[in-house]
């Protein structure tokens, strides 16, 4: 069985990394799978740039060959230029590779997908299936007569009713699009994969990094991983960071890692009347760094915008906090983990529309980091709802058998 795997991101994309190469190696270790041709979208400096997997990732099975998304000062017209382009491109590999089936990760790169099958029929199946297009409509991202969401809308119901298999993140999901038309046989839900074990709580490193940052002993530190803005909370974020300085006290810590401009982030934090001493890291942190951070913290927020939408996505930051053991601070109604909390504990849920919530969601935070044994058992709801398997059950069950 030969399988051209495309994905939305970049080789060096921390979501290729977290995502994408994980379930690259589920594959790889089938033995009907003979070859995987694995497909990115490399944008800005890595577009021209010549690329090849970390060491480390040895997989004899797979090769890789780029789309490059050609410069532009228009990113809109950069982007509709890639799906005019990029379809041909991947026409060519087709002829070349001659995959069994197209596997894309995302339902942008399932517009892809799409567009291929329509030129050659080639069977396809999209995993991590959200409504892309409504998550950037209720973001504020896009409008609704914007191209870029009539034409995302579109590629997602052509999605829906042409791809062999479709693999949301999210249960919630799974029955909306059944209740849509969709037949649950072609449906099976994989929440966002963490390897729980390459997360799991080091006290070594905590130790390490504390004393790096000037950090103390017996402080209760928090940590944020990822970007502000778009479907995230921007300046509420900060607020929220606010709060829990002002519930936990002077000996709060606040680790923010971030792609976001450092010196932007600590203007936020400044705004938001954090005393400079709380913020103990704000900057880029490689992907393998993150897990040393997560030890050195004592919970996390997931300051997610809640949007109704929102029901059917998974954070993968969400599952890789829990595989630290890390209890989570985070809104209503984010994808199935608000009702995880709620039902399995592991963290805690915040409304904003009602302020008093935020304060009663830190006063069980608090609760949770005093229970004896927590660390180690907020992992095992990791390896409940985010544990690899998932994804090799998915692929047994939709994927055909090679021979």
């Amino acid at each position: 069985m030969r399988i051209l795997y495309l994905g939305y991101w970049g080789l060096n994309d921390g979501l290729t990394t977290s995502t994408v190469l994980p379930h690259l190696r589920l594959l790889h270790e089938r033995p009907d799978v003979t070859a995987i041709r694995l497909v990115t979208i490399e944008r800005g400096a890595d577009a021209q740039a010549a690329l090849a997997f970390a060491p480390g990732f040895e997989c004899d099975k797979i090769s890789f060959e780029p789309l490059r998304s050609r410069p532009s000062r228009n990113v809109f017209l950069n982007k509709i230029e890639d799906f005019t382009r990029f379809p041909a491109e991947l026409l060519r590999q087709v002829a070349e590779f001659k995959p069994d089936f197209l596997l894309a990760r995302g339902s942008p790169a399932g517009a892809l997908a799409y567009l291929v099958w329509k030129k050659s029929k080639l069977p396809f199946y999209v995993e991590s299936f959200e409504p892309h297009a409504d998550y950037m409509l209720e973001s504020g991202v896009w409008r609704r007569y914007d191209p870029r969401y009539l034409f995302q809308r579109h590629w997602e119901t052509r999605q829906k009713q042409l791809a062999r298999g479709l693999m949301p993140v999210a249960e919630n999901y799974r029955r909306q699009l059944i209740a849509e038309g969709v037949p649950a046989a072609r449906i099976v839900t994989v929440p966002c994969s963490v390897d729980v074990a390459a997360f799991g709580f080091d006290a070594a490193a905590r130790q390490r990094v504390r004393q790096r940052l000037g950090i103390a002993a017996g402080a209760v530190v928090g940590v944020y991983v990822g970007k502000f803005g778009s479907i995230y909370y921007d300046a509420e974020a900060f607020d929220v960071f606010r709060a829990a300085a002002d519930h936990f006290g002077p000996g709060f810590r606040l680790l923010v890692l971030t792609p976001d401009a450092g010196a932007g982030v600590r203007g936020k934090l400044r705004a938001a009347g954090l005393p400079p001493e709380a913020a103990a890291f704000v900057g880029l942190a490689a992907h393998a760094e993150v897990p040393d951070y997560l030890s050195a913290a004592d919970f996390a927020f997931a300051t997610i915008k809640p949007a109704p939408c929102r029901l059917f996505c998974s954070a993968i930051k969400i599952g890789e906090y829990w595989a630290s053991g890390l209890p989570v601070l985070l809104p209503p109604g984010i994808g199935d983990d608000s009702d995880i909390v709620v039902a399995e504990g592991g963290g805690a849920v915040f409304d904003l529309q009602v302020p008093a919530t935020l304060t009663a969601a830190l006063v069980a935070i608090e609760a949770q980091l005093a229970q004896p044994g927590n660390r180690a058992r907020v992992p095992e709801i990791a390896r409940r709802h985010r544990r690899l398997d998932r994804a090799q059950a998915a692929y047994a069950a939709l994927l055909p058998a090679g021979g």
